[in-house]
């Protein structure tokens, strides 16, 4: 493959991200984001836990061929590491840990173990729906305080393996979607019918390890007999100062117990969709609510954690207009923007991690 050369004063970030041959995960924006770096003068790559020789401190790096698919070569030692690994398997854990690496973002917890901790933290708990690990008779306890409940996977993503529950006046509906995506209904006349309900679905839509949540259940039927939900993207901007980048409304297919696009969602504008809602006025306050709820979840969680540089929030508007979180990714998809047509906020997006990495770049010492 070569010497590594590295150009005096040039500025290297490496992704570190799944890779299998060269085939990578979300392939479309990791392009997105080495052509980001490259316009800002940057070099930048990505490479995967098999790619890195310590002892000579070089590593396989990759990018995009000018007509797809991608090429590789040795590539000069990154001066800040963007994570971007999805999957917890042992070889990236051990990285992940080690000291090779100056990293923009830290480690992050499992999302239940996220949700658990701020419901307890008074700085942001108003915000958080009530939540408890599921175990028999959590269902039946959280059903006497709320008509609506959710169990969901604490380490799930895309909507999958999310049940809504509701009470109705003659028993109890329950709407969910499996881990393959499959729509599933149920109405049961008793408690204990719903106990050994969810009992089988905990068991056969377990996603990996991971707990199932109860969580109280939000009402975010804004329109008619369809979910929809607050996308918020919050990364850190150039100066490293967190900074809301977007905001994009999520609204989910005619019955439907989520929003995600994956699930068949569209995405629609913030302000519009809650101006025709509640007013300009009050649609407003709910973006300054929003905005507001995610600087102090970012600054709980970046204490908690360490140095992250983006999450995306999922927020629930009820039909109070009150903002409630319901989940936090620290490593967020951005395609609601696409989909929505703000452009410059896309593309705002996808430099953000970028110029964030190369400011903490020259922050180090040398």
């Amino acid at each position: 493959m070569g010497e590594v050369v590295r150009l005096a004063q040039e500025r290297v970030v490496g992704i570190l991200t799944w890779r299998e041959g060269s085939r990578f995960s979300e392939p479309d924006y990791l392009r997105r984001l080495v052509l980001a770096g490259r316009k800002l003068g940057a070099r930048v790559y990505l490479f995967s836990h098999q790619d890195v020789n310590a002892a000579q401190r070089k590593i396989r790096g990759f990018t995009p061929k000018k007509k797809g698919g991608w090429e590789s070569r040795w590539q000069p030692w990154p001066d800040v590491v963007i994570d971007r690994y999805r999957r917890r398997v042992p070889q990236y854990m051990r990285l992940r840990h080690s000291n090779l690496f100056t990293f923009a973002n830290s480690p992050f917890s499992k999302k239940w173990r996220v949700t658990l901790m701020l419901a307890k933290d008074e700085r942001v708990s108003q915000w958080i729906p009530e939540t408890a690990i599921y175990a028999p008779g959590a269902v039946r306890a959280m059903l006497k305080r709320y008509k609506l409940l959710y169990i969901k996977p604490g380490n799930g993503t895309g909507g999958r393996s999310i049940l809504k529950l509701a009470a109705r006046d003659k028993g109890y509906e329950l709407l969910g979607r499996s881990k393959t995506y499959s729509q599933v209904k149920a109405k049961l006349g008793t408690i204990q019918g719903v106990e050994n309900w969810v009992r089988r679905w905990v068991r056969e839509q377990r996603i990996s390890d991971g707990n199932f949540l109860v969580q109280q259940g939000v009402d975010l039927a804004l329109v008619g007999n369809r979910v929809a939900d607050v996308r918020l993207l919050i990364q850190k901007d150039e100066r490293g100062e967190w900074s809301v980048t977007g905001r994009g409304v999520r609204v989910g297919k005619a019955g439907s117990s989520t929003s995600n696009l994956h699930g068949g969602g569209s995405a629609v504008p913030f302000l519009p969709f809650f101006t025709q809602k509640f007013g300009e006025s009050r649609a407003q306050l709910i973006a300054e609510e929003c905005d507001r709820l995610a600087h102090r979840i970012a600054e709980v969680l970046e204490e908690r954690f360490g140095r992250m540089m983006e999450f995306g929030l999922d927020i629930g508007v009820d039909a109070q207009g009150r903002p409630w979180l319901i989940e936090v990714n620290p490593k967020p998809g951005r395609e609601v923007f696409r989909q929505i047509g703000e452009k410059e906020t896309y593309r705002l997006a996808i430099q953000r991690p970028v110029q964030f990495a190369l400011q903490l770049g020259e922050r180090k010492p040398v």
